[in-house]
């Protein structure tokens, strides 16, 4: 299971979500580019900037309400954490 953090190309906006296949996710994501009825869509969060993998479909989703508890600010610090410089992740080259 995964927890991941999307953002849009200016870095206006951070979508959190949980899935347990995250590149069919993503790309899922990508497809509804521009649909105003998603909020990943409206806002074009399709950018993978940071990403966490748990064990179980609970403890992600007990992370997922955790992190969208958090302040923006304390979210940034995490992304900035894992990925300094914001890139956006290729989860075939992302060596992390």
């Amino acid at each position: 299971m995964y927890v991941y953090i999307l953002t849009n190309t200016s870095r206006t906006v951070l979508y959190i979500g949980v899935t347990n296949d995250l590149t069919r996710r993503l790309y899922e994501h990508s497809t509804g580019r521009g649909d105003a009825n998603k909020f990943t869509g409206r806002y074009q969060a399709d950018l993978l900037v940071y990403f966490e993998q748990l064990p179980d479909a609970g403890q992600a989703i007990a992370r997922e309400k955790v992190l969208k508890g958090w302040s923006r600010a304390k979210k940034d610090a995490l992304v900035t954490a894992f990925n300094p410089e914001w890139k956006t992740i290729d989860l075939d080259t992302w060596d992390g």
